[in-house]
């Protein structure tokens, strides 16, 4: 008989850096369904895109930019880092992202896609922190 092979088993760093980008493509794939939104197309064109309570100034732009920074690059740190860095960055990285996205639903009107997507987009880097939490070896 044949030996058998191993379960597959991926590392934590595999794991955490997949749950970075499956986030990421949650927050580009909210972000794209959303400019079908008539609604918010109308308040992109008026320069707001929340009801009134943020203005889509450059400033606010960049500051938006900064923060999927923080995902885009966890990626990288996650796969070429050290461990050390690696972990505590997933660490940092993921308790902000999940405190901006749970904070996010109470700026303007939730759509229920956006919903949908937080549903989602929060329980995964709340994972990412946990998981880099206990991310004690390399691996």
């Amino acid at each position: 008989p044949a030996a058998s092979a191993a379960p597959y088993r991926p590392t934590r760093r595999v794991v955490i850096g997949a749950l970075w980008l499956f986030t990421i493509l949650n927050y580009a794939y909210c972000d794209i369904l959303g400019t079908h939104d008539v609604n918010y197309l109308n308040g992109i064109l008026s320069g707001d895109d929340t009801g009134g309570s943020v203005q889509l100034t450059p400033m606010m732009l960049l500051w938006a930019s900064v923060l999927m920074t923080i995902p885009i690059s966890s990626v990288l740190v996650t796969r070429i880092g050290g461990h050390g860095l690696a972990r505590w960055w997933s660490v940092a990285a993921g308790v902000i992202m999940t405190l901006v996205q749970i904070g996010s639903l109470f700026v303007g009107e939730t759509t229920v896609y956006y919903a949908y997507f937080s549903a989602i987009e929060i329980p995964s880097t709340a994972l990412v922190a946990w998981l880099a939490i206990r991310w004690t070896r390399e691996g």
